[in-house]
């Protein structure tokens, strides 16, 4: 007798016996017949040894049919994936709203934690999905859950920039002035990616504009580090502390120093941004321009009373900062606005010190004496114009 002549009962017993997916899958594969018969047991097999990795992979390419074979034979609609989560995570995440309300119908959990963006609503949330949050969301998904770097939905989505989704939340009461992740709240994100609309939004809703935290310490100095000049506009407008201090940079005018945008600090300056604040990284706005090699700014920044000979940060002053990186022009013009060339701090001890050779036995900062900084990056016309004015 044949193969394809086998009953179906001794079909199905040869299939339970195989111990693989593989033999499993070739087996059905010989005829319509087998394939009809033993589909189920290949799924039925796929749940109960392999961790219902089909359901996670149909989720996830928008398979609906595949979701619900897997379903059907036994599939769990909360196993946990490393990768995906959930199987409703991951079809939260490419946007597959049928499959979302399939797995919803099966009563997954709407706020099982897993994935690399934590919940459904999260991932669906920072994708855009619209038509999926409102879905999770009328499921009873926590509009303030958090996923393990503590940026909540509200976060997520108003960094992305996706307007609808926020105002979705809003209306379910999602808390405005959340603290926590990478931007530190849903304001300071919208602020760093630009996004004013949202900015309007959150603000219309009471976001505090002075809340601080995150990488860029402020929702105005977010805007100013990333140059978005309408959004620092706005946020002056609402009250926003031009001189709060905290972040990388210190300040919203020391950011948009660091970063080069001459008309965000313009506008901070019109608006008594202090420029001579010491703070962050880099010290003050005029030690921040200058190490990062802004001439125009340094300029703008002097034209308002910056000091030139202010000490801080990792450079110890304005000269230093610019000496070290080999902004010629920009010593020129610290050095024709009084700098010290001998003055002392920071990392390199002095201006020459920055621009002079490594490995020089002299005193101050690790390469010594003060004719020694320049040249460390081999700066001799540095070196020679800060010599000459040491000499003056």
């Amino acid at each position: 007798m044949l193969l394809p002549d086998l009953p179906d009962e001794l079909l199905d017993s040869i299939s339970e016996n195989l111990d693989s997916e593989r033999s499993i899958n070739a087996f059905s594969r010989a005829n319509r017949r087998l394939h009809n018969l033993l589909n189920g047991h290949l799924y039925r097999h796929n749940a109960r040894w392999c961790g219902s990795s089909a359901l996670f992979w149909a989720a996830r390419q928008g398979r609906e049919e595949t979701v619900r074979k897997a379903l059907r034979w036994g599939a769990d609609v909360d196993a946990e994936d490393e990768e995906y989560g959930s199987a409703l995570w991951a079809a939260s995440t490419e946007g597959h709203e049928k499959i979302v309300q399939l797995l919803l119908d099966k009563n997954a959990d709407v706020n099982a934690q897993g994935g690399y963006l934590g919940s459904a609503l999260l991932a669906a949330s920072t994708e855009g999905h619209e038509k999926i949050v409102q879905l999770l969301i009328e499921n009873n998904a926590d509009v303030n859950v958090e996923d393990g770097e503590y940026e909540s939905a509200l976060e997520l989505a108003s960094a992305g920039g996706h307007e609808t989704i926020v105002q979705l939340l809003l209306d379910k009461n999602a808390d405005v002035n959340a603290e926590g992740g990478y931007y530190g709240s849903a304001l300071q994100a919208a602020s760093a990616e630009g996004h004013e609309k949202v900015v309007q939004l959150l603000i219309d809703n009471n976001a505090d504009v002075n809340a601080q935290g995150g990488y860029y310490g402020s929702a105005l100095q977010a805007a100013s580090a990333e140059g978005h000049e309408k959004v620092v506009q706005l946020l002056l407008d609402n009250n926003a502390d031009v001189n709060a201090e905290g972040g990388y940079f210190g300040s919203a005018l020391q950011a948009a120093s660091a970063r080069g945008y001459e008309k965000v600090v313009q506008l901070l300056l019109d608006n008594n941004a202090d420029v001579n604040a010491q703070g962050g990284y880099l010290g003050s706005a005029l030690q921040a321009a200058s190490r990062k090699g802004h001439e125009r700014i340094v300029q703008l920044l002097i034209e308002n009373k910056a000091d030139v000979n202010a000490q801080g940060g990792a450079y110890g002053s304005a000269l230093q900062a610019a000496s070290v990186e080999g902004y010629e022009k920009i010593v020129q013009l610290l050095l024709d606005n009084n700098a010290e060339v001998s003055a002392e701090g920071g990392e390199y001890g002095s201006a020459l010190q920055a621009t002079s050779a490594e490995g020089r036995e002299t005193i101050g900062g690790p390469y010594g004496i003060a004719l020694q900084a320049a040249s460390a990056e081999g700066y001799e016309k540095i070196v020679q114009v800060l010599g000459n004015n040491a000499n003056d």
